[in-house]
């Protein structure tokens, strides 16, 4: 793809996060506590979850192993680091869940094909398009990387610890909800959220592209109206337990 094909693909994809952002404060994506009949036929979550999440990965390993970057080392490294995060989120996530919830198919075919163009344009900027002077080994000694590394681990070890919390608030047996409230629940009622926004945000830094802020920017348009709908979720089931929580960002929304 040309540069300028580029940029144009980019901007649509920034547009289009900015429709489903303004959307999801109306109808809430029908998944987790909010899946109903309305979003249609629905699968095991552990399948759907895998199904929607493994094309990114598997789309990147095919984009990184027919460049001509494949053997360099900061390429490698951006690779290596986000296939992290969806080697855990594809298929070992999902493996993890406990209970025996479903996922309506629309959902789950949504947040494919936003992975496949995904991978689509992180792959494409960092082995193809970038310029051949970026990201040489002098670029692990820059601020960019270095302050974007460390934003990138912090925010998948609230992440997944996050996870950890909401995944041992029940045990076996129990359908109830609960208020989560240890880690990063303290201050917010949607921390794995927060975490994946700090994840991404390392990751655009990391990479000092256009495609990675736009990513960030999907990532916010799709967890900030969420993280919205769970707190008032929370609030209408735990009232005044919920205190000065915050939504998504401690000690801001």
């Amino acid at each position: 793809m040309e540069q300028d094909t580029f940029r144009i693909f980019l901007g649509a994809m920034s547009i289009i996060a900015l429709f489903v952002f303004i959307a999801l404060y109306f109808i809430k994506a029908g998944y987790g506590m909010f899946r109903t009949a309305s979003w249609g036929f629905s699968i095991n979550n552990k399948l759907a979850w895998i199904l929607m999440e493994a094309p990114v990965f598997i789309v990147m390993v095919i984009l990184w192993w027919n460049s001509e970057c494949y053997y360099s080392l900061v390429p490698l490294i951006f690779f290596l680091l986000f296939q992290l995060h969806y080697f855990q989120r594809a298929f070992i996530f999902p493996l993890l869940l406990k209970g025996k919830g479903r996922m309506p198919i629309a959902i789950m075919l949504m947040g494919m094909i936003f992975n496949l163009l995904n991978g689509f344009m992180q792959g494409e900027w960092l082995f193809y398009l970038a310029p051949a002077t970026l990201y040489t080994p002098a670029w692990l000694m820059t601020p960019q990387f270095i302050i974007g590394v460390l934003l990138f681990f912090t925010g998948m070890a609230i992440n997944w610890y996050s996870d950890y919390i909401i995944r041992h608030l029940r045990k076996p047996g129990d359908t109830r909800h609960y208020l989560p409230s240890r880690g990063m629940y303290r201050y917010v009622t949607s921390a794995n959220y927060f975490g994946e926004i700090v994840e991404w945000t390392g990751w655009a830094i990391l990479t000092w592209s256009l495609s990675g802020l736009v990513f960030l920017w999907w990532t916010v348009a799709n967890l900030v109206p969420r993280a919205n709908a769970i707190w008032h979720r929370y609030k209408e089931e735990f009232g005044d337990e919920v205190g000065d929580r915050k939504r998504v960002f401690p000690f801001l929304y």
